[in-house]
């Protein structure tokens, strides 16, 4: 069975999240509230079918999943802004 794709807001919740490892320090980014945020990643988790973030009282950690995950989110991200850059860049 496919899983349907993640919308690519979610997508970068998840690697802003990843990065800091926090989802008040995510949310100052984003200019998000924190529940905001802690909502759109337990979306994801339910959506994907496996936690992402394994919650702990002195923060976040990734879970094996979610750090399998995050380096190819990251990469398919950029491309996809250098890809939008390079076409806004094209005559006509």
């Amino acid at each position: 069975m496919q899983t349907s794709l993640p919308s690519l807001d979610v997508l970068k919740t998840f690697v802003v999240v990843a990065e800091r490892l926090n989802f008040t320090h995510a949310a100052q980014a984003l200019h998000l509230t924190q529940g905001a945020v802690s909502r759109q990643i337990l979306g994801l988790e339910q959506q994907l079918g496996y936690p992402l973030f394994s919650r702990r009282a002195r923060g976040l950690t990734l879970t094996p999943q979610g750090a399998l995950l995050l380096a190819p989110v990251q990469l398919a991200l950029d491309q996809l802004a250098q890809a939008l850059a390079k076409a806004g860049e094209q005559p006509g």
